[in-house]
């Protein structure tokens, strides 16, 4: 008797997808002759994957007010947070080099 906790499945490997397959996936979810469980069982995804593609291409829309952001929104928090990290990095090395001369006028 096999156990609960030692499944025979490996873990399936992290895949990427197209903006244009997804569009795709969430455009034959939106027909509504097919479900969500369907339509991922159909193209070998997770429903999951499948249920949150839907909902980002909602918020996208602008069908959707959930909280969550958009896909633009996300770039551009994913850039604005690069700059703060560089800048946070620039300021570090400033006060290292304020430091550093402050020490040989003395």
């Amino acid at each position: 008797m096999e156990s609960m906790g030692s499944s025979s499945k490996k873990p399936r490997q992290r895949r990427s997808f197209t903006p244009e397959f997804k569009a795709e996936i969430v455009d034959l979810c939106h027909r509504g002759d097919r479900s969500v469980g369907q339509v991922a069982n159909d193209f070998d995804l997770t429903e999951t994957s499948v249920r949150e593609w839907v909902k980002q291409a909602e918020r996208d829309a602008g069908t959707r007010q959930d909280g969550g952001l958009t896909t633009d929104e996300r770039q551009e928090l994913a850039q604005l947070r690069r700059e703060n990290r560089r800048l946070r990095e620039d300021v570090d090395i400033l006060k290292r080099a304020t430091i550093f001369f402050a020490k040989e006028t003395r």
